[in-house]
């Protein structure tokens, strides 16, 4: 089983950038998909749940600038940030499970992948 996140990098304030996360090893298409984040000395922060059926959830601080999205044919899930901001600054993950959470410890869902690290800085 592996989720692989690609995508992260350094953007300046303001800029975009698109996160993927490929999937493979389990049923992907019957799991709810999660996206979050853990900025340097902060805690976990829940960004998105996509159900199975493609509904999209989001944290208050990313709504409005974070579109998730998930494609069942490709067991790929997406995270489309913009309008940027320096407090993005984290390391964002990946995460698959069979059951909704609205927060979870990252070690405690079904499978999480290793985390591609977004800068935000000028």
């Amino acid at each position: 089983v592996q989720l692989v996140e690609s995508g992260g990098g350094l953007v300046q304030p303001g800029g975009s950038l698109r996160l993927s996360c490929v999937a493979s090893g389990f049923g992907f298409s019957s799991y709810w998909l999660y996206w979050v984040r853990q900025a340097p000395g902060k805690g976990l922060e829940s960004l998105s749940q996509i159900s199975p059926g493609g509904q999209t959830y989001y944290g208050d601080s990313v709504k409005g600038r974070f579109t998730a999205s998930r494609d069942n044919s490709k067991n790929m899930v997406y995270l489309q940030m913009n309008s940027l901001k320096p407090e993005d600054t984290a390391i964002y993950y990946c995460a698959a499970d069979q059951r909704y959470w609205r927060a979870h410890p990252l070690g405690e869902y079904d499978y999480s992948g290793q985390g591609t690290q977004v800068t935000v800085s000028s």
